[in-house]
């Protein structure tokens, strides 16, 4: 028996939800072709618009809409479908207000626990959105929640806990936004492929907001592919803005590329409002890729008139603000509840016009004021990679800081914005996450795809992918804040500091590099012939792996002779001006910008025989100098553990050679260090180790991921010990050394965070990391660590243990102390 137009046309409903709009077309010309009922054929033409929407034909669709509403003698429900269907359309095509009028006046008339109703409560919510009307937004999701849950109706449901996820994005609420969407994904991904891809737009989002660019820019490339492949041009052009938003802050000229694009597809499916966002984007990459460049006021004029039309004024005032940087005029008032990025933004504006118009202090002053906003909304979150990527809203501000403080030739005040720069993302104190058993297993599954992958790209497996997500996702919701960590100024940096030790504070403004020095003869700056440092940095980690690598060859003393011709041009400009300036020192504590991040400084000739540790901040290495030991980290007391992973020719020995160290050391036998080796040393095994020791040495071969630091790790028995799985030790050592290739490496981000093995540590609550940011030949690595590990195991501070070994056994090597070393 044939199907009836009212089966058909629910048929072509259910296709249509699931995103399966070629079978949905069939469905509904079969259930048009069946009836002559006006009601039905009503109700038909409106879920044909929608398919009709969803593929670009946007205007087809509308007038499809508008016919429903004229057939004679359809019922008051119909009317009121129609009129949300309508309203649904423009919706999507930008125009908001006449959207959130149709849409009111379909949800007054239906019965207020229907799925209708929570469907148009749904599309309803999508305009309180992109008013950035959040409360408004956020009362219709949860209505329509509710009434989805009262039905048994999964999938809408999901799709709702998912909105609720994209407007705590809109309010700055990134863990939240991404917990949302991750538990909706499985049920969305179910439905369809597209509706997966749908649930990835928005997820990328969240990635793009958090300064996570790349794996954003992956997500939104992939799914542009999707919607292109099902002729969906609306949410291609979609995902080609957001990809367009995420590339201008660190690739101008293809932001201008992708939102240029974007434009032209809006245009050509007659969505006004969403062209208007994409020139804006065009507009904003067009300025920043061609600094100076005198704006067209004109088209920003008109383009923001266009964006306030629409109802997406506060994108029409995030492109005031850009060309009120470029060409002046009265700076636009801000709502209260306006974004956090665009206060941000206004900050910045308003700190580059005073630094423009030579009013330094008062660019200082604003700048500050931005920093601190940026600070208040980092205090949410307690990953550190999250802390770390969000500084991207940030870097702007904190470059005109730093470039005006410099300008002032005030140490005091160049001081004190070289800590705001280094301290961004420290002064957030994360709380220990429970031990989470799922987080785990999915880590153990990453090693072993690592394993099977071997000798391919490992990160382009989509289960790999998927599991990283996971991974990120659970971590960045489990990490909680306990707190905040002060900072320091120069006279309380002075008044902690001893007669024997000096800051070095290198700051970097974006065009130029001064460092300050706090000594006990003062304080100064000394400005550094930034030209000449780059010139000596180019090639310095090539020349340092092949000078690792050739060691005892045939072309060693070739080698080395290009290394130490470098590194001394390097001493010459970087340190030997700074180390003047600072007077007779004998220990230096230094912090650096992210493009210093991989200078060795140990084998610096100014640095023989020196002790020295890269703090993360002074007022963390000084906090932590002053804060109470646990009573067992004593050095009568403190305990040491080694482990040693596979495929490392010395990595035994070097482990066995330091232990000993340690045993001499002890006169209770119950003292003796703990040494895994062989199948025995396996990541869980490791952590438990690392969990019950102060002093923790691993000798493994260890490898830097670029992409995602967290994802470093170090190679043992069964697998990759990964950054993630750090933060699964209840209490971390009070000193890791890690004898590992690369871990001493950091990916910088912003301009200003550098993240690596070594800031993992860190943030999880060790003390002090000795790592090498480059090769280390083995045989090197195993006397030099030998002979430190006699030191640390009398008490000696790890930074002096690691120069005393230098000079008793006339070894040089990239090993160098992170954290509070002195």
């Amino acid at each position: 028996m044939p199907l009836t137009a009212r089966e058909l046309h629910q048929r072509g409903v259910d296709a249509a939800n699931s995103r399966r709009f070629a079978q949905a077309r069939r469905a509904l010309a079969a259930a048009s072709a069946r009836t002559d009922d006006e009601d039905l054929l009503a109700r038909i033409d409106g879920t044909r618009a929608y398919v009709l929407a969803q593929t670009g034909e946007p205007a087809e669709a509308e007038r499809l809409s508008r016919a429903a509403l004229t057939r004679p003698g359809i019922s008051t429900e119909t009317i009121a479908l129609a009129h949300g269907q309508l309203g649904t359309l423009l919706m999507h095509t930008g125009r908001l207000d006449e959207a959130d009028a149709f849409l009111t006046l379909a949800i007054d008339a239906l019965d207020e626990n229907s799925v209708a109703s929570a469907n148009l409560l749904m599309s309803r919510s999508i305009v309180g959105m992109q008013r950035h009307r959040l409360d408004d937004c956020t009362a219709d999701l949860r209505r329509a929640a509710a009434a989805y849950e009262s039905h048994g109706a999964e999938e809408p449901l999901a799709e709702a806990r998912h909105n609720l996820g994209y407007a705590a994005l809109l309010g700055g609420d990134l863990v939240t936004a991404l917990a949302l969407m991750t538990a909706s994904r499985p049920i969305l991904a179910a439905t369809s492929d597209l509706a997966a891809a749908i649930s990835d737009l928005d997820r990328a989002e969240v990635l793009r907001d958090a300064g996570l660019t790349t794996e954003a820019e992956d997500l939104l490339g992939a799914v542009a592919v999707r919607f292109g492949a099902q002729r969906m041009r609306q949410a291609r052009g979609e995902a080609e803005f957001h990809l367009a938003r995420s590339l201008l802050r660190h690739d101008a000229p293809g932001a201008e590329r992708a939102a240029a694009t974007a434009a032209r597809r809006f245009t050509a499916l007659g969505s006004d409002a969403w062209a208007a966002r994409a020139e804006a984007v065009r507009l904003e990459a067009r300025i920043r890729s061609r600094p100076g460049s005198t704006p067209d006021a004109e088209m920003f004029t008109r383009t923001a008139a266009t964006l306030a039309r629409g109802g997406f004024r506060t994108e029409a005032t995030a492109l005031t603000l850009t060309s009120r940087l470029a060409g002046g005029g009265r700076m636009p008032r801000l709502a209260a509840d306006a974004p956090t990025p665009l206060r941000l933004r206004s900050h910045e504006v308003r700190a580059l016009r005073a630094s423009a118009a030579g009013r330094d202090a008062e660019a200082r002053r604003i700048a500050a004021q931005g920093l601190d906003l940026l600070t208040a909304w980092q205090q949410s979150f307690g990953a550190l990679d999250l802390q770390a990527s969000v500084a991207m809203h940030g870097t702007e501000l904190m470059f005109a800081g730093l470039a005006a403080a410099a300008r002032s030739g005030d140490a005091e005040v160049l001081f004190d914005w070289s800590e705001r720069a280094r301290h961004l993302s420290q002064q957030v104190a994360p709380v220990r996450p429970p031990r989470d058993p799922e987080l785990a297993a999915d880590l153990a599954e990453l090693r072993m795809l690592r394993a099977d992958l071997a000798g391919s790209d490992w990160t382009t497996d989509a289960r790999v992918r998927e599991l990283r997500d996971r991974v990120r996702d659970r971590q960045w919701t489990a990490t909680r804040v306990a707190g905040s960590r002060g900072r320091l100024d120069l006279a309380q940096t002075r008044a902690r500091l001893d007669d024997d030790t000096a800051v070095l504070a290198y700051v970097y403004t974006g065009t130029a590099l001064v460092c300050v020095t706090v000594g006990p003869a003062g304080s100064s700056i000394v400005d550094l012939p930034w030209p000449r440092i780059q010139r000596a940095l180019d090639g310095l980690r090539a020349d340092l792996d092949v000078a690792a690598l050739t060691r005892g060859g045939p072309m060693a003393q070739t080698v080395m002779r290009s290394l130490d011709e470098r590194l001394r041009a390097l001493d010459e400009a970087l340190l030997a001006p700074v180390r003047a300036a600072a007077g007779g020192a004998d220990r230096l504590a230094l912090t650096v910008p992210g493009i210093l991040a991989g200078v060795p400084w140990a084998m610096l000739p100014g640095m023989a025989g020196v002790p020295f540790t890269l703090a993360t901040s002074v007022s963390r290495w000084l906090g932590d100098e002053s804060a109470p030991h646990p009573p067992r980290t004593r050095a009568a007391t403190k305990t040491a553990g080694f482990t040693a992973g596979p495929r490392v020719a010395r990595a035994d020995e070097e482990v066995r050679t330091a232990a000993s160290a340690w045993r001499d050391a002890r006169a209770a036998p119950g003292a003796d260090p703990r040494v895994i080796t062989g199948a025995d040393a396996r990541v869980a095994t490791v952590t438990d180790l690392a969990a019950q020791v102060d002093v923790l040495h691993i000798a493994a071969h260890g490898r830097h991921a670029v992409d995602n630091p967290l994802f470093s790790g170090f190679e043992l028995a069964d697998g990759t010990l990964f950054g993630y799985d750090v933060d699964l030790i209840p209490r971390a050592p009070e000193t890791v050394v890690l004898s590992a290739c690369e871990l001493g490496r950091s990916s910088v981000r912003w301009g200003e965070e550098a993240l690596g093995m070594t800031r993992v540590w860190l943030h999880a609550g060790t003390r002090s990391v000795i790592a090498a940011p480059v090769v280390v030949a083995d045989d090197v690595a195993c006397e030099l660590l030998g002979a430190m590990h006699s030191e640390l195991a009398r008490g000696v501070a790890p930074a002096v243990a690691l120069a005393s070994a230098s000079a008793s056994t006339g070894l040089t090597a990239p090993f160098q102390c992170h954290g509070s070393g002195l």
